[in-house]
């Protein structure tokens, strides 16, 4: 049976993630809003709760994002947790869990959109809902947590000109850096959405790494440009019809 792509419990992915560095991808965290069209992109505070309760009794830590194609130093194995977008909820309800469990993640933020809203699925037909404000990144980066770049106004690169994906791509690395006087090392692609020209922007950045959204596991072997992840999700009835969509065009 192949193995799936999205991540509910760890017993299926247990053997798998100790030949790698695996990372989890979440958008939100909390009770999905009513009318929501992207429901995937939703997981309860209940199920986060016991996700990383099973992670961390089995022995997993984490550690600092720019590690995570490097092999690790000690014995325990590691997990990396990403967020996109950087949705409140996560802020309000991952986060207390995560210092629970002395889990440390990274939040991949829309620079442009800070305080306000994912206009980009708004566009698309979808449910408004809040982003962190300036005053709970910070909070979030005193909790000890990390911050990347998600671009200033989450776009489709490959759909743009090299001028307007390179604002997008380095414009908000400087945004991120001269707000929270701090450098920023980490990308992640929008939509998954990314391709040579795309990545080699994200070099010429300075960014150290970039995320992808195909699943797998990272290797010192990987590209740190091509970062693999499973998306975490609750449990649902037609799996392959839900993937497809969200390996689309969710993020």
């Amino acid at each position: 049976m192949a193995l799936p792509s999205y991540y509910t419990l760890l017993g299926p992915f247990l053997e798998l993630f100790r030949t790698g560095q695996p990372v989890l991808t979440y958008h939100h965290v909390g009770r999905r809003a009513h009318g929501a069209r992207l429901k995937g992109l939703y997981v309860s505070r209940r199920l986060f709760t016991r996700q990383m309760a099973e992670l961390h009794e089995a022995g997993f830590t984490t550690a600092d994002f720019g590690s995570v194609t490097s092999p690790g130093t000690t014995t325990a194995q590691r997990v990396f947790l990403t967020f996109d977008d950087g949705f409140r909820d996560v802020f309000e309800n991952a986060l207390p869990v995560m210092q629970q469990c002395r889990f440390c993640g990274i939040q991949f933020l829309v620079s442009d959109l800070l305080g306000k809203t994912n206009e980009w699925q708004q566009k698309a037909g979808d449910v408004c809902e809040p982003l962190m404000d300036e005053a709970q990144v910070r909070d979030w980066l005193a909790a000890g947590q990390q911050i990347g770049s998600h671009t200033r106004t989450h776009p489709w690169l490959t759909r743009l000109s090299a001028a307007a994906a390179r604002e997008e791509i380095a414009g908000s690395k400087k945004a991120l850096e001269d707000r929270f006087g701090m450098e920023i090392q980490h990308f992640c692609y929008p939509y998954g959405d990314w391709n040579e020209a795309v990545r080699d922007l994200v070099i010429a950045a300075g960014y150290k790494t970039a995320c992808t959204t195909k699943a797998g596991i990272n290797t010192s072997a990987d590209s740190p440009f091509a970062l693999k992840r499973f998306t975490a999700r609750y449990r649902s009835r037609n799996l392959k019809a839900v993937w497809s969509r969200l390996s689309g065009w969710t993020d």
